[in-house]
Order: structure tokens, then sequence, then C-alpha cells
């Protein structure tokens, strides 16, 4: 694989599988390039919220807006600049803010492989 970097206009936006909340992602790397990792954008809309058991490692860089992550023991808030890190097997549920979120992912190993 070669040196890269990308943009949120790289990516194509998907609303998240198995969700009807307005919350979007998309792969800027994934299986299909051949490396380790998943690298991506997702978009929350303004008090959308998300539960799910993660089925990678997930890291999520908060590039605007706020969002909340909880899970059994705690939870935690972030907002620009601020990283989030949910192991693999965590049940979290991620909320959006009043104004929404930008984030930015690495998971590993790929998170969709892993969800099918």
């Amino acid at each position: 694989m070669k040196l890269q970097k990308f943009a949120i206009a790289d990516v194509t936006l998907e609303r998240t599988p198995g969700t009807e909340a307005e919350i979007f992602v998309g792969n800027a790397v994934d299986e299909r390039h051949g490396g380790p990792i998943t690298i991506g954008y997702g978009r929350y809309a303004p008090n959308q919220t998300l539960t799910e058991t993660m089925a990678v490692d997930d890291v999520m860089i908060v590039l605007s807006g706020r969002l909340s992550v909880a899970a059994a023991g705690g939870s935690v808030e972030a907002g620009p600049g601020e990283i989030v890190y949910m192991p693999k097997g965590k049940r979290v549920t991620i909320q959006a803010r009043e104004e929404g979120a930008l984030t930015a992912y690495v998971t590993y190993p790929h998170w969709r492989t892993a969800r099918e």
C-alpha cells in the first residue's frame, strides 16, 4: 500500500449499517485496499444515538462537534481534537450532542468484515 492522505471529500458517506439513525460512515481505506486496518469518517446528526457491541478495536477522533460514549463502568465526553478508544467486545452507546459531530476512525481489523 502506498503513502496516502485523505479528506472527508474523498469518501462516500452511507448510513451506518443496521440503523435508521442519521449516522453515516465512509471508509477511505478498508479490506479492498490490502491493508490491515480500516480508516474512515463518521458524521452524526444532532442528538443521534448508536448502541452496539464493538466487533473490532475502534479509535474515534472527534474533528468537530461533541459526543459522549458510555459503556459499563463509565462514560466520556469528547470534542474536537479528542480521541476515544472503544475495545473489541465492549458494548457502547455513542450519543451526538446538539451540534452533531464529525469524526475520523481507525479500526483493527476491518469493521465491515467483522460485522458480517
